[in-house]
């Protein structure tokens, strides 16, 4: 019989093994919002709209073929009256951009040309008219979806022999493949990581790759945040409504985190006496609010942004952003002072002020019980010692034995900033949307490390405040800002500009990256994620279990892809 307390798993692990039955089933459950055409993988969508009097040939070019004849897409009849279209859907390509023509049935005459690139399941207009009830002819094509920019659907238009190229406002892919490889990441690591060291949390001061993913995720949610406000803010919806659906969105997130992920289930029943209350969510739901509605309070409606470079010199790239923003600005640095003062001044009973170190047999073994210095003192006195990680990372070199969490209160403090950072980094998008050699030249800039050179002096335990996860110092969310943004930088090249990579696999669960999260925690225990291995201390064995499992929530996110579900909270 299943036990009361195992209910959680059991349900999501039926939901799960659901979702997948029935998209490998095919089984459609998902119908597209705005038109009865299926597309599938790298096809959109396209409507034309014929308002001449006159029946009318549809013909393709792709960019990518090399003195070519045009094909042909399908023929569209005449209105049924004056003003009132004839409507026919079509399936176009998205992985390149391709050349429009319309020709009249009758005589073979070129009507128009229009060059575009669609994006991927898309739903796009194209529209055909006299202009102004004269002989020449108009074509229009529309965007008909909301882009994730907030901009409304572009709209390109031509007449007779004219061809205007012009890119559609489209999702980035790049935000989805950066959030995607940051958790594909997470998954492997938090598997198990094939036991190797490297892709264990450092012990105390320092980086493996386990410490570069949980940051990246946080910075790219801050740049989601910016994007998704500016798109609602622009549709019309209030401050006050968005306001109180970002509250709501994190109070599901502490409670996902804290009732379902934190809880060993398997190991008994919840017991509230030793529940812990910090966690992975908590953090994000933690980070989420506060950046979200330091945001909303700030988005004014902005400023055009060269206005702003009127007064200052065009080659100063951080001026800008600090004007448009500076309330934002002014209450994160108001936070990490809260953060440094309470760091380096709080007294903590029978350690040294401003400690840093991992307690145990650490600095000569002079403070054994200093473990985090004021970040350790702070949890245990606010949650209890019970209510906070009994394992932490400095136990297996440090020897300490004081329960100290690396998802605590005060780390908390950092992340926002990690998550306002990234929040900058949206804005940056926003003010120069199309513009790629901007957008990179300021994200190259931001990536300087100036401020992370200073505070390590370049050493791993010598500075002022070393690079360290456990306690999310202000080096080590300045260093991971910008290494993300080095990477975000090379994704964005070659997915959103260049189009060398389509982002996969990354994409797919970057785009349903609550229920690859939750469903990895949950079931982490189950078939096919972890098995009984022949050799428990074989790297061998431990790495193929670990990079299937991972490879498995892949192939989950894909399906669920590829069937248009996705979790949202």
């Amino acid at each position: 019989m299943v036990q009361p307390e195992k209910h959680y798993k059991v349900f999501f692990l039926a939901v799960v093994t659901l979702l997948v039955a029935i998209c490998v089933a095919e089984v459609p459950l998902c119908h597209p919002r705005h038109k009865a055409t299926v597309v599938k993988m790298d096809e959109a969508s396209l409507t034309v709209n014929n308002e001449l009097g006159a029946e009318m040939v549809v013909s393709w070019l792709s960019d990518h073929c090399y003195q070519c004849v045009y094909q042909p897409l399908g023929v569209v009849p005449a209105g049924p009256g004056p003003g009132i279209p004839s409507s026919v859907d079509f399936t176009v390509g998205t992985q390149h951009g391709i050349t429009l023509q319309l020709n009249s049935s009758l005589v073979s005459l070129e009507l128009c040309t229009v060059h575009f690139h669609f994006w991927e399941h898309g739903n796009y207009s194209l529209w055909v008219k006299n202009l102004n009830d004269s002989s020449v002819v108009n074509c229009s094509v529309v965007t008909d979806t909301e882009t994730e920019l907030g901009f409304p659907g572009r709209t390109v238009e031509t007449a007779t022999d004219t061809i205007l190229p012009a890119t559609p406002s489209r999702r980035l892919r790049s935000l989805d493949t950066f959030r995607g490889l940051s958790l594909v990441i997470m998954v492997f690591v938090n598997y198990g990581g094939g036991r190797y060291w490297f892709f264990r949390h450092e012990s105390w001061n320092g980086l493996t790759v386990a410490d570069l993913v949980f940051p990246w995720f946080v910075f790219i949610m801050g740049t989601s945040i910016s994007l998704s406000v500016s798109s609602a803010l622009r549709c019309g919806l209030s401050r006050f409504s968005l306001f109180t659906k970002a509250v709501w969105r994190s109070v599901q997130l502490f409670l996902i985190g804290l009732l379902i992920i934190n809880p060993n289930y398997c190991q008994g029943p919840l017991s509230w006496d030793s529940l812990r209350i910090p966690g992975v969510l908590q953090r994000l739901a933690f980070s989420y609010l506060v950046v979200a509605s330091l945001d909303l309070c700030t988005e004014f409606t902005p400023i055009p942004f060269h206005l702003v470079l009127m007064f200052y010199p065009t080659h100063c790239l951080l001026v800008g952003i600090f004007l448009l923003y500076w309330p934002a600005w002014l209450c994160v640095i108001v936070l990490e002072t809260v953060w440094l003062c309470l760091t380096f001044l709080l007294p903590v009973p029978d350690c040294p002020s401003g400690y840093l170190g991992p307690g145990g047999i650490g600095d000569m073994g002079q403070y054994p019980n200093c473990t985090g210095g004021a970040a350790g003192y702070v949890d245990r006195w606010l949650l209890g010692e019970n209510h906070i990680y009994q394992t932490p990372s400095s136990r297996v070199i440090y020897k300490s034995h004081m329960p100290f969490d690396p998802e605590g209160v005060l780390g908390s403090i950092n992340s926002v900033l990690m998550a306002f950072l990234g929040l900058q980094a949206g804005k940056i998008l926003l003010h120069y949307k199309d513009q790629h050699s901007s957008i990179m030249a300021r994200f190259l800039i931001w990536s300087l490390g100036i401020i992370s050179a200073t505070l390590t002096k370049c050493s791993l335990n010598e500075g002022f405040i070393p690079i360290n996860k456990n306690l999310w110092s202000l080096s080590y969310v300045t260093t991971l800002a910008c290494f993300g943004l080095l990477l975000l930088v090379l994704i964005y090249y070659t997915v959103d500009v260049r189009r060398w990579w389509s982002g996969a696999p990354f994409y797919y669960p970057g785009m349903n990256s609550i229920l690859v999260y939750v469903g990895h925690e949950v079931l982490e225990e189950y078939f096919p994620f972890r098995w009984r291995m022949a050799n428990n201390q074989s790297h061998a064995e431990h790495l193929t279990q670990n990079l299937l499992a991972t490879s498995c929530w892949v192939l989950i996110s894909f399906l669920l892809y590829r069937k248009n579900i996705f979790w949202k909270i």
